[in-house]
């Protein structure tokens, strides 16, 4: 079974939940191209990074915006994982960063996540959010955690933005 990025759930309200992740590892790839194609162009150097170095596919795929038309495509390294003791990437591309303990609020997108239906989702949970006074950091970010070949009615995918969160 797949891995999937550990959080502990701290609260669910409306149809947000407001999540405390673990510190991981990521390895990312930046691409500079449109939304769509992005998730495609960075899946293929990221999973020949996995698979030369024997490292476990994990979930989510992560995407998020990083200028007008450059994306960040990332994998989470399994649990156990450590920066320094992970391979160093081949492909000058790929990149390993370390991702600290953070709170981030996640709202559930069913389907696939074209555009509207991402940019519908993060409207939806900035609004809840600022309706409940927590404080979001942008950009969000996309998960994806089906194969491709999954049919779109049984995704199951989120839209996630980083948060300062006190209670």
């Amino acid at each position: 079974m797949t891995e999937v990025q550990k959080y502990d759930l701290i609260e669910k309200f409306e149809d947000v939940e407001i999540r405390l992740y673990h510190s991981v590892v990521k390895a990312e790839v930046e691409i500079n191209s449109n939304y769509e194609d992005a998730s495609s162009l960075g899946f293929r150097p990221l999973v020949n990074y996995i698979s030369q170095n024997n490292i476990a596919m994990t979930a989510p795929v992560l995407q998020e915006q990083k200028g007008k038309n450059s994306w960040l495509v990332s994998f989470i390294m399994p649990s156990d994982a450590k920066k320094d003791k992970l391979p160093k990437p081949q492909n000058s591309n790929v990149s390993l960063q370390q991702i600290e303990q953070h709170y981030a609020a996640a709202i559930l997108v069913k389907g696939f996540t074209t555009v509207k239906k991402i940019k519908e989702k993060e409207e939806k949970l900035k609004t809840i959010l600022k309706k409940n006074n927590i404080k979001y950091i942008d950009p969000i970010r996309v998960a994806r955690f089906d194969p491709p070949w999954k049919p779109g009615f049984l995704r199951h995918n989120e839209v996630i933005i980083k948060i300062n969160y006190e209670r």
